[in-house]
C-alpha cells in the first residue's frame, strides 16, 4: 500500500490554511533571526505559478509538500541512511538521530521537501504519522477549506482521477461510449 496526496489547483483559494495547520501540528517555529515576512521551515507551502499574458493571464496556487515518492532521490543521496521509506504505507520518513545535516537530501529532492532546521538537521513532512495512527487525516487535508488537498492510497487517488477524467470527457463531447484502462 502506498499513501499519496491529490491536489486540485482549481479548488485552492490561496488561504494558507494547509500551511498553517502543518506548522501548528508539527510545532514548526519561525527561523531565528529570520528576515521580515519569513515563515521559517515550511513542510507544506503554497507556490504561486503564473501563465499567459494580459488579458489572458492566469494564476495558479499549488500546495506543495513531500511527495513521498515511489523511488525517492532523497533516500539515495543521504550518506547517513537517515531517510527511509516505510514498507507498510510508503511514507518517506527521516531519523533525526542519524541525520548529520549535510543537506544532500535537500539538493537531491526536485520538490524541495527536505529543509534545514534550526536544530542542525534536515526535516520534512511525515504525512502526520501521529494523526494517521489515530485514524485521522493529515492536518493539511483536514484544514483545506476548499477540498483542494485529498489523501488516500494510490489506488483510491487513481480512481478519483479516472472518475474526473471521465466526467471531463463526457462534458466535452457527450460521448456514447467510455474507454477503460486495461484491468478495469
Amino acid at each position: 500500500m502506498q499513501l499519496a496526496f491529490l491536489f486540485d489547483p482549481t479548488r485552492c483559494t490561496n488561504c494558507y490554511a494547509c500551511e498553517i495547520a502543518c506548522k501548528q501540528e508539527n510545532s514548526l517555529p519561525p527561523l531565528v533571526d529570520a528576515q521580515p515576512g519569513s515563515t521559517g521551515p515550511r513542510w507544506r507551502r503554497i507556490v504561486t505559478l503564473e501563465e499567459g499574458v494580459y488579458p489572458n493571464a492566469r494564476v495558479w496556487y499549488i500546495s506543495m509538500s513531500c511527495m513521498h515518492c515511489g523511488d525517492p532521490d532523497c533516500i539515495k543521496s543521504c550518506p547517513a541512511g537517515a531517510i527511509s521509506k516505510r514498507a507498510e504505507d510508503g511514507i518517506v520518513v527521516r531519523d533525526a538521530q542519524k541525520c548529520i545535516g549535510c543537506r544532500f537530501c535537500s539538493w537531491a529532492c526536485r520538490f524541495g521537501a527536505p529543509q534545514f532546521g534550526t536544530d542542525g538537521h534536515m526535516q520534512k513532512c511525515n504525512l502526520c504519522l501521529d494523526l494517521l495512527e489515530k485514524g485521522e487525516q493529515p492536518a493539511c487535508v483536514a484544514a483545506c477549506t476548499g477540498g483542494a488537498i485529498q489523501f488516500g492510497t494510490v489506488e483510491e487517488i487513481s480512481q478519483k482521477i479516472r472518475g474526473r477524467a471521465a466526467m471531463r470527457l463526457a462534458g466535452a463531447s457527450d460521448p456514447e461510449f467510455y474507454l477503460l484502462q486495461r484491468g478495469d
